[in-house]
């Protein structure tokens, strides 16, 4: 056995013995106020700790745990609308983009940021006309709509050089089979992809990676995937909101020491999925890191981000005192010690 594989057993091992220590303190939590909890499906494999927590939640009380459909714009979810909806009462819980969850609070949408679970999914693939992010002036970006989460998160990079996407990028609108057809043609510039889109271009070596948030600074230090709940929900089912973020953060871990079963987890949900995209999705994305970066800089730095924008009005403060809550996040980092 090499250093690699016993480091891998011994973190399976350690992750297994704090399930079970903490399935012993939760016994002792009173049962959650409801037993059903709704998620939405999964727009992207970077939410497979929700796809775990929903095999946790059925051993924690909770015997209605569904996958609401999202209909044939289900990625879209990932952006202002799946934050919409969740505010709307169509979700409980839900994984969502940091930078869309924050334009939502800023709406108005009642809904509330929760925790953070992992940094970097995002991939800019572009030609070889797009070297840097500054070369996207006057450039043709591809994402899945406006609003989305890829084309908010592309607008906050775009501020970060000194662009307004507002008026220094063409932004085209296409799903995103058809986007990779795009730009392995020549059609489009870049194509601001989540998993396994970045995985399955460059394995086709269509294009090259401009930024990979997932290693590059400054996006590397913040989360990018969030627990939010409807406001509704998080108010008059405490316990039950606590358990669900329990059991996301718990997925987390799974995550980064089983990858293929987090992958199951998220083909099960995506038939016509290409496994081996899914696998590598899971292994490259930094799962059981959530303890190690801070929720309320990451919903700071999106604020001031998007405020230079032009989707954010309000102050990074007024967004994090009516848009946050993490108290329950702070409980579980005392007992999450695993």
């Amino acid at each position: 056995m090499n250093r690699r594989e016993f480091l891998r057993r011994a973190a399976v091992a350690g992750a297994a013995g704090t399930v079970a220590v903490h399935a012993r303190r939760t016994d002792a939590e009173p049962p959650p106020e409801t037993t059903r909890i709704r998620f939405p499906q999964p727009p992207s494999i970077c939410v497979a700790p929700m796809l775990l927590a929903a095999e946790l939640l059925r051993g924690e009380g909770f015997t209605d745990v569904q996958f609401v459909s999202g209909g044939p714009g289900a990625r879209e979810n990932a952006g202002v609308l799946g934050a919409t909806r969740l505010g709307n009462g169509d979700f409980d819980v839900m994984m969502n983009f940091a930078a869309p969850i924050v334009v939502a609070v800023d709406e108005g949408i009642p809904i509330v940021i929760l925790a953070g679970v992992h940094v970097g999914c995002f991939e800019l693939i572009a030609t070889e006309r797009v070297r840097t992010i500054s070369d996207l002036k006057g450039k043709t970006a591809a994402v899945l709509a406006l609003r989305s989460a890829p084309h908010i998160f592309l607008s906050s990079m775009a501020t970060q050089v000194g662009l307004d996407p507002r008026t220094d990028i063409k932004w085209a609108t296409y799903p995103a089979n058809e986007a990779k057809q795009l730009l392995a043609d020549g059609k489009i510039d870049a194509f601001l992809g989540f998993p396994p889109d970045p995985q399955e271009l460059r394995a086709k070596k269509i294009g090259h990676v401009v930024v990979d948030s997932a290693k590059d600074r400054p996006w590397s230090q913040y989360f990018c995937c969030m627990v939010t709940a409807s406001r509704a929900f998080a108010t008059r089912y405490p316990v039950a909101t606590k358990r669900a973020v329990r059991a996301i953060l718990k997925g987390d871990g799974i995550c980064a020491v089983d990858p293929e079963r987090a992958a199951r987890s998220y083909l099960e949900q995506s038939p016509g999925a290409r496994p081996e995209y899914a696998v590598q999705a899971i292994k490259e994305i930094p799962y059981g890191h959530w303890r190690e970066y801070n929720p309320e800089e990451t919903v700071r730095f999106y604020a001031l981000r998007l405020r230079e924008a032009g989707m954010v009005k309000s102050t990074p403060q007024k967004l994090i005192a009516q848009g946050t809550d993490w108290r329950f996040l702070n409980e579980l980092k005392k007992e999450l010690k695993g």
